[in-house]
C-alpha cells in the first residue's frame, strides 16, 4: 500500500472531521468524518469556499472580516477553538467544536487544516447535567442544594404557605420563582411585595387595596396584591419587617382567605398561594415579642432554607460560570472566561454577601479586564487576596501553613543575612510567589521584602 493510501486510510479512521484548505480558503480535500459532520457529500464540499459551508456562524463572519481563516493562530499566539452550530443540507443542526492548524509548505497547495469535532453527545450530556444541577434559575450540585430542589418539588405539589429563610443574597426570590413555576398555579400571576420598602400605610394599601377616598391621595379604588395574585402566587419578601398592626391583618387573610380593602366593609375572597421570605430569625423575633407567634406558625407551614455560599463552595464554579455568561452577554463580551487562579480565588473566599456579592465581584472584574481571561488581579481586592492562604486548605484538604514569625524574631535570634534570605525565600515559595502575601506572613512591608531580596541576591 502506498504512503498516500495509508495516509488516506488513517484520515478516514479519525472521529474528527478534517478539511484541507488552500490560501484562498477553498476546500481541497477532506476525510469521511468531515462529510458526515457537515451533512453534505464530497461534491458539495470539495472546491467550495469554506465560509459558505459555515454560513451564519461567528467563525464565518470573522473569516470574511479578516480575509483569512480566523482560526489559524497568528505568530506567538496559541490555538483558537470555537463552538458553532452548523446546518447541513439535510436540515440537521450539529453542534461542532472547530480549530485549525497551519501546514508546512507543500506541493499540493495545502495551506491549513480545519478540524471538526461533533459535540452532539457532549451537548446532550451537558443538558442532562444542567437539568440535574439546575432548577429554574437556581444552580447548585452540592448536597444541600440537591436537597433543596427535592423540597421545592414537594412543596410545589401543595398549596400550603411556604416560608423561605436564608441570609441576604442567597437567592430566596429564585426559590420562590422556582416554586411557582413548578406548581399547578404556574399559569397564574406571580407577584412580589417587598415589605421593607414601604411605610405601614402604603404597605397595607399595596397588600389589601383601598377604596376611592379612603385616605388623602386615594383618588381611585385600588386592587391589592392579594386580589391581583388570585389564581397564582404572592411572594411577601422581607416578611420580618412587617409592622405589628399589619401582622394582625395579614394573619386574618391567611386564616380566612379573604381581604377587606382599606375604607371598605366588603369582604372579598382570594385564592392565592402565599410564599414568605426573610433573612431574619423569626423564631427569635417571636421570643422577643417582635413578631406574632400565631402569624409565624401560619407562615411556616412548609419551611425552606437556602444555605449560604460558604457552606456550598462546590457550587461556586457553576454559579460563577453561569453569572459570567450572563454578564458577558450584557457587556457584549461572549468569550469571557475565568483563569484557574481566579476561579480558585472565588472558591476560597467566604462570600458574606453570598450570590449577590459574587455577581458584583464578577461585574467588577469584567470592567477591570481588557482581554477574554479574568485573572485574580481583576477581582475585587478582598477576593483576590484570599488565594494564597486558603487555596491549600480548600483544594488539598490540608491546613494552610501558619504565618511565619516576623523578622524581628530572627534578629533576636541573631540570624545571619544568609539565614534571613533563606527564610524569606521559603515563605515566598509557600505564598506561591505572591510578594504581598509573603510580606504579610513575615510581618514586613512589600518594599522591605523587595530590598531584602535584592540584598541577598
Amino acid at each position: 500500500m502506498s504512503s498516500i493510501a495509508t495516509l488516506r486510510n488513517f484520515l478516514d479512521s479519525l472521529e474528527e472531521g478534517v478539511l484541507f484548505l488552500d490560501a484562498e480558503r477553498r476546500v481541497l480535500d477532506m476525510n469521511r468524518a468531515a462529510a458526515i459532520t457537515i451533512g453534505r457529500n464530497e461534491a458539495e464540499i470539495i472546491n467550495h469556499f469554506c465560509p459558505t459551508l459555515f454560513a451564519g456562524t461567528r467563525c464565518a463572519s470573522a473569516c470574511e472580516a479578516r480575509g483569512h481563516c480566523s482560526l489559524t493562530p497568528e505568530r506567538h499566539e496559541g490555538g483558537k477553538v470555537q463552538n458553532v452550530v452548523i446546518k447541513g443540507a439535510n436540515g440537521r443542526e450539529v453542534p461542532v467544536r472547530m480549530w485549525a492548524m497551519l501546514l508546512p509548505p507543500n506541493d499540493g497547495g495545502l495551506h491549513c487544516a480545519i478540524i471538526l469535532r461533533d459535540r452532539s453527545r457532549e451537548v446532550e450530556l451537558e443538558a442532562a447535567v444542567r437539568n440535574r444541577w439546575q432548577l429554574g434559575d437556581l444552580v447548585g450540585r452540592s448536597p444541600v442544594m440537591q436537597a433543596l430542589y427535592h423540597q421545592v418539588w414537594r412543596a410545589a405539589a401543595s398549596d400550603a404557605t411556604v416560608l423561605i429563610t436564608g441570609e441576604s443574597g442567597v437567592g430566596k426570590e429564585l426559590v420562590a420563582r422556582a416554586l411557582h413555576d413548578n406548581a399547578a398555579r404556574s399559569k397564574g400571576p406571580y407577584l412580589t411585595v417587598h415589605c421593607a420598602a414601604l411605610p405601614e400605610n402604603l404597605l397595607e394599601s399595596e397588600l389589601f387595596g383601598h377604596a376611592k377616598g379612603a385616605f388623602s391621595g386615594a383618588s381611585a379604588a385600588r386592587t391589592g396584591r392579594f386580589e391581583a395574585a388570585s389564581g397564582g402566587t404572592l411572594l411577601l419578601d422581607e416578611i420580618g419587617e412587617i409592622p405589628p398592626a399589619t401582622q394582625v391583618k395579614l394573619l386574618r387573610v391567611l386564616q380566612e382567605r379573604e381581604v377587606v380593602r382599606i375604607g371598605e366593609n366588603v369582604v372579598r375572597k382570594v385564592d392565592v398561594r402565599v410564599v414568605a421570605a426573610t433573612n431574619r430569625d423569626l423564631a427569635a423575633m417571636v421570643q422577643r415579642g417582635e413578631f406574632r407567634e400565631d402569624l409565624y406558625y401560619r407562615l411556616c407551614v412548609l419551611p425552606l432554607h437556602v444555605a449560604p455560599l460558604r457552606e456550598r463552595r462546590e457550587d461556586i464554579s457553576l454559579l460563577a460560570t453561569r453569572l459570567l455568561g450572563n454578564l458577558g452577554e450584557r457587556y457584549k463580551r461572549p468569550d469571557l472566561r475565568l483563569s484557574s487562579a481566579a476561579m480558585l480565588a472565588l472558591e476560597s473566599f467566604s462570600w458574606p454577601g453570598n450570590v449577590r456579592q459574587l455577581f458584583n465581584a464578577l461585574e467588577y472584574a469584567i470592567v477591570q479586564s481588557d482581554g477574554p481571561v479574568i485573572l485574580p488581579r481583576h477581582l475585587p481586592r478582598e477576593v483576590g487576596q484570599e488565594v494564597p492562604h486558603t487555596a491549600q486548605r480548600n483544594h488539598d484538604q490540608a491546613e494552610a501553613p501558619p504565618p511565619a514569625a516576623p523578622l524581628t524574631h530572627y534578629y533576636r535570634s541573631k540570624a545571619t543575612p544568609t539565614e534571613e534570605h533563606a527564610e524569606i525565600q521559603r515563605v515566598l515559595a509557600e505564598a506561591g510567589g505572591n510578594r504581598a502575601e509573603a510580606a504579610r506572613r513575615l510581618g514586613m512591608s512589600r518594599t522591605t521584602l523587595w530590598k531584602r531580596l535584592r540584598e541577598g541576591a
